[in-house]
């Protein structure tokens, strides 16, 4: 797998997190920098943690999935794009708001919540032989930046975004979910 790629799904699994980022700014009105790091550092730290346990997982049962790795991987990417499509499209309605976005249990949910897609991501990786360690990292360090961004964001543009980004991150998903079927199955 190519660094472009890594990159691509990183953006696209850190879209849950910029939403969310982006509510933790509207909610804290004038986040300090450590605020907003604080709340970046939890994201981008689950971002990466996750894809290593799905590997892991993911790696217990490859002897067993290499003949059909492109399709798990295809099925995988088209679902958790297609999840987060469906969820941006359908919207929130419960009207909750966070309240107290800084908060450790708060942010641990929330990290976990918003991670959960990268853990499949994990099991693809251990599909496609890619660096695990590498790869990690670099979805870890683009979801801390964009979740960053998102909370100044938040704070300065309010609710201006909506679920584009959401939509955005899913579209992304389900072309790199094409990109690996068609690398296995056209160009094999």
């Amino acid at each position: 797998m190519d660094i472009l790629s890594i990159i691509l799904i990183g953006i696209g699994l850190a879209m849950d997190a910029f939403s969310v980022s982006v509510t933790d700014g509207i909610v804290l009105k004038k986040p300090s920098f450590p605020q907003a790091a604080k709340i970046a550092l939890f994201f981008g730290a689950f971002q990466f943690i996750m894809p290593c346990i799905g590997y892991l997982l993911g790696s217990a049962f490859a002897s067993y999935i290499q003949a059909s790795d492109h399709w798990i991987a295809f099925i995988l990417l088209a679902f958790i794009g297609g999840k987060m499509l469906f969820e941006a499209i359908r919207g929130n309605d419960d009207g909750e708001e966070i309240k107290n976005p800084l908060s450790f249990s708060t942010l641990l949910v929330l990290a976990v919540a918003t991670s959960i897609d990268a853990l499949a991501v994990g099991v693809t990786f251990a599909t496609v032989n890619a660096p695990l360690l590498f790869a990690s990292s670099i979805i870890g360090t683009v979801t801390f930046v964009i979740s960053l961004a998102g909370v100044f964001l938040g704070s300065r543009f309010g609710n201006l975004f909506g679920n584009k980004a959401e939509i955005a991150g899913g579209l992304v998903l389900i072309g790199i979910g094409i990109k690996i079927f068609a690398e296995h199955v056209f160009f094999a």
